[in-house]
């Protein structure tokens, strides 16, 4: 069993990469349904940024869900130490990650140990270390939940509908904009494996890592804007998404679909005219969804992009090189 304390990563005020800092805290007790995890390596994502900068309540909550201090981090991976009696099918020394209790900003994974819920994680693959297994969880259940399956019946805070991947064959065309970054270059993957076409948007320098993965075709958005140069697309997953997103409308066939991760500003007769569907989702942790995509990823099928990692020490620096942007794949705190 690990001693009373740990080093953590916290927050005691919103603001800039120096507001993270690194200290000395109580090592976390698992409670009912969970498991406490020794960490080897955590994901740094965009809600950890979002809560340094200020940001309390995820989409659908009606309270904040942290109050500072505040440890960030909801992608982790490493080795369980300790189990609680109610939990099955994990044991002591058993290797996992996963994504933890998102929505919302409690997974405290920047963090030497993590209490997380048993169904939140998932058998890290043999042959996938653990720096590689830690970028995989919020990304590319993001992607899995937007392509393949979406795996709960909760509602989206972003629409009415329930989002309904779209069936991806051979005879499916898909662009991807931002390729590159986390969700894009998993939802590649996933399309190639189902068969599809893909067509890649993201900067020029990332034309060989993309064709890598398996894009058909490689736009450059600093060269050549895609809704110009593309037309009969079956589906858009938009992984910037914004204001901007409706732009990608005019590449859709009739009965297409428009997937913004980040939901945008969409008139409801335009869409109706184009005769396509625009749809939305948040992801949720989920363990065996994430048990399925870490089959792909101990194949070979998928792999984790690593665009940089640092020591948990020095996050500061991690979130100021995702402040600079253009990430090809993921960013991953390493822990000693």
């Amino acid at each position: 069993m690990p001693t009373h304390t740990m080093r953590a990563v916290r927050l005691h005020e919103h603001g800039g990469p120096e507001v993270l800092q690194y200290e000395e805290v109580p090592v976390p007790v698992p409670g009912p349904g969970e498991v406490l995890v020794r960490v080897q390596a955590a994901g740094v994502n965009p809600p950890d940024w979002y809560l340094r900068g200020g940001l309390t309540t995820v989409p659908g909550e009606q309270e904040p869900s942290v109050r500072l201090p505040v440890i960030p981090g909801t992608d982790v991976s490493g080795v369980v130490e300790a189990v609680a009696a109610d939990v099955d099918g994990l044991r002591v020394d058993d290797e996992v990650f996963g994504l933890l209790r998102f929505p919302g900003f409690r997974g405290s994974a920047y963090a030497e140990y993590v209490a997380a819920p048993a169904t939140d994680l998932a058998r890290k693959p043999a042959g996938v270390d653990h720096v590689h297994a830690a970028g995989a969880p919020m990304a590319g259940l993001t992607a899995w939940q937007f392509l393949i399956e979406v795996g709960h019946d909760h509602p989206s805070p972003f629409q009415a509908a329930r989002h309904r991947p779209t069936a991806l064959d051979a005879g499916t065309t898909v662009l991807i904009n931002g390729a590159a970054g986390g969700v894009g270059h998993f939802a590649l993957q996933l399309a190639k494996w189902k068969g599809a076409h893909v067509i890649a948007v993201a900067s020029g320098a990332h034309e060989t890592f993309l064709r890598e993965l398996g894009a058909d075709r490689f736009i450059d958005y600093t060269k050549s804007r895609p809704e110009h140069l593309v037309d009969e697309v079956d589906l858009v997953l938009d992984t910037v998404g914004g204001p901007g997103s409706r732009r990608f409308l005019r590449t859709l066939k009739r009965g297409g679909s428009h997937f913004p991760v980040l939901p945008g500003e969409f008139d409801e007769e335009e869409t109706a005219k184009a005769g396509v569907t625009v749809s939305s989702a948040q992801v949720r942790s989920n363990g065996a969804q994430l048990a399925e995509l870490g089959r792909l990823l101990d194949a070979g099928t998928v792999r984790v992009g690593i665009d940089s990692t640092f020591p948990l020490a020095d996050a500061r620096a991690a979130h100021e090189r995702a402040a600079r942007g253009h990430i090809r794949g993921k960013i991953v705190l390493t822990v000693a």
